[in-house]
């Protein structure tokens, strides 16, 4: 029986998936994080996740980890591959590796092809495609400072400016102030600004606002509204700017997304009306998630294409 494996590791966590020649999903396992592998304890911490999902996925499957040897893998990493490549080839039997970002395997499990493209907004954002011919672009991803537009910290810098600028007297009226001070237990925007930035906030708690900047939206607060669908247009922009690096006008385009800001009504309905704008423009939920998408990925890497059965 020949073995691939699949392996989504980001931020929140690490998920393996060990698979046959046949398509069929044998085994899955779960570890914490690893999307930094620098000297010390972020090289620790990879290999501590990507070895623990491992080995958890091998005991599902009735495997022994520490005989295993695959066909395929494919690491797809939040953070980027360049630092991980020679890490990973240390502590795994692969005959071929495969070692991308986050956006490939996403893309990969989204869209029955593997084409097209997937427009992720989480705690950042980024738009990723490939064309039948196999070319590939981005737009987006460059992280809070210089990027990351429409993303859920985003929204949340957006609403805390709308803050400060009401609470400074040059704003309009928003119930954004008062619910977001009540979020962050601070009592005036100046506060909650500072508290932005201290360990107690880090980006991935602060982009969990987004979530009340758009129950705020729900409540008909013109600010709220105009914060959600100025993300839904700046997502829109970066999913256009792919495809038209990619596609001739009025070319069949498959287009996903994925995220967790795409769980505002407001935003998803937006976002798709734009995106469906032009011809032959389809957008929907991803068929798969990214750990799928890099095992498939990984029987891409080995010329196969077999359907997925979990």
């Amino acid at each position: 029986m020949l073995l691939f494996l699949g392996v989504d590791g980001g931020q929140s966590g690490t998920t393996a998936i060990i698979g046959d020649e046949a398509g069929r999903i044998l085994g899955r396992g779960e570890a914490g994080p690893c999307n930094h592998a620098a000297a010390g304890e972020g090289r620790a911490k990879l290999e501590r996740a990507v070895t623990g999902s491992l080995t958890a996925a091998a005991a599902e499957a009735g495997l022994d980890p520490a005989t295993l040897q695959f066909e395929a893998a494919c690491f797809g990493m939040s953070g980027g591959p360049d630092d991980k490549r020679d890490i990973l080839a240390a502590i795994l039997n692969s005959k071929q590796l495969v070692v991308t970002n986050d956006a490939v395997i996403a893309l990969a499990g989204a869209t029955t092809s593997g084409q097209g493209i997937i427009t992720i907004a989480g705690t950042g954002s980024i738009a990723f495609g490939r064309n039948p011919a196999e070319r590939t672009s981005r737009a987006g991803g460059w992280g809070y400072v210089f990027g990351d537009e429409g993303a859920g910290f985003d929204i949340a810098r957006q609403a805390t400016r709308a803050c400060l600028r009401m609470e400074e007297g040059w704003g309009p009226p928003t119930l954004l102030r008062d619910r977001m001070l009540a979020a962050t237990e601070t009592n005036t925007a100046n506060e909650m600004l500072h508290a932005f930035y201290t360990d107690a906030w880090p980006r991935s708690r602060v982009a969990t606002l987004a979530r009340l900047v758009d129950a705020t939206a729900a409540d008909s607060d013109p600010v709220a509204i105009e914060l959600i669908r100025s993300a839904a247009h700046y997502l829109a922009m970066l999913t256009g700017a792919v495809r038209n690096e990619l596609w001739s006008q009025g070319a069949p385009v498959e287009v996903a997304y994925i995220g967790g800001v795409f769980e505002s009504r407001l935003l998803l309905e937006t976002y798709r009306a734009l995106v469906e704008l032009p011809d032959g423009v389809r957008c929907g939920a991803p068929l798969h998630g990214p750990d799928i998408g890099a095992l498939l990925e990984a029987y891409r890497a080995a010329g196969l294409r077999p359907p997925v059965v979990a």
